[in-house]
């Protein structure tokens, strides 16, 4: 495993310790609502068809996933610890890793951590030593301070943190092993992850839908063990990649997303052939039922690393 630099940096509690002792700065405790991905707006944006027409595939029954195979994901933590007048302080904690599976056993490869202090630069100066050990991370505004809109960037700067992490740990991996490696997300967040033969990204999002009219609901209305036709998303700001909807479990009777994922891949590899493969193969990686409340979109190995984590995070 690579080494982390949480362990430099000081606790939670040692750091309310210092910041009750700093003038200027006003002690504070609050956890804001736990964040359910990146934040999109809801919207279509028309994508450029590579299997034509749009229709549904049945890809067949699932087929366990080749050795070997890892999981990538990540996640983040934040707290508000302090105000300088409006402005909050948090504290965050982003991490990322990748566990592999062999012969029906899994273990963590890859793993790193940063603890983060996150606040407008004024903010971070007015800290000064007491944020001796902590990383820290400027939200740059011309705004005034407003203590809701600042957490919102914060924690927008803490989603970047993460993101920069995830990638981090994936070409940790890729130095080590040229497997099949499955991203909780989109490939298109990284032009050498877009271009990773053996990468996949499955993304629970759904806020950008890439159809409208007929071609929508053909899309939305999926059956469980089917996957849409192969298209490329429609976008300047990212990587180009080729994606497929694919229903996990059987959506009737609950909502039009429950159990639908985009499967995403380098564009470069056959289509049909190669889309009905993944799709096979996800399929037998679906989670067990669990309290989670993504667990309808959620895959096993993802989990796993989610778990892994939460725990080993826990100070």
């Amino acid at each position: 495993m690579t080494a982390t630099d949480v362990a430099q940096a000081p606790s939670l509690r040692e750091l309310r310790r210092r910041i009750a002792n700093v003038r200027g700065l006003t002690p504070a405790s609050w956890t804001p609502p736990q964040a359910q991905g990146r934040a999109e707006e809801a919207r279509i944006v028309p994508a450029e068809l590579i299997e034509k027409p749009l229709a549904a595939h049945a890809v067949g029954a699932p087929e366990a996933w080749p050795d070997p195979v890892a999981f990538l994901d990540g996640i983040e933590r934040s707290e508000v610890v302090a105000y300088a007048g409006a402005a909050p302080l948090l504290l965050a904690e982003v991490a990322a890793a990748v566990r592999e599976r062999r012969n029906r056993e899994t273990r963590t490869v890859v793993v790193e951590r940063r603890r983060l202090a996150v606040a407008r630069p004024e903010v971070l100066e007015e800290a000064g030593a007491a944020l001796e050990g902590m990383s820290t991370v400027a939200v740059e505004t011309g705004d005034p301070a407003h203590p809701l809109r600042d957490v919102d960037l914060a924690r927008a700067a803490v989603d970047r943190a993460r993101g920069e992490l995830e990638r981090r740990v994936a070409d940790a991996y890729r130095r080590r092993a040229d497997g099949w490696l499955i991203v909780d997300g989109s490939l298109a967040e990284s032009l050498v992850w877009a271009n990773d033969p053996r990468m996949v990204g499955v993304a629970k999002s759904h806020a950008t839908l890439p159809f409208e009219g007929k071609e929508l609901v053909t899309y939305l209305e999926l059956a469980v063990g089917h996957r849409s036709s192969v298209f490329q998303p429609a976008s300047r700001l990212r990587a180009p990649v080729y994606a497929w909807g694919l229903r996990l479990w059987d959506w009737k009777g609950k909502d039009l997303l429950y159990g639908l994922v985009r499967v995403e891949t380098a564009p470069t590899s056959p289509t049909s052939p190669t889309a009905d493969q993944l799709s096979r193969w996800l399929l037998a990686e679906r989670a067990p039922i669990s309290a989670d409340a993504r667990w309808d979109r959620l895959l096993y190995g993802v989990h796993s690393v989610e778990q892994f984590l939460r725990a080993s995070g826990e100070r």
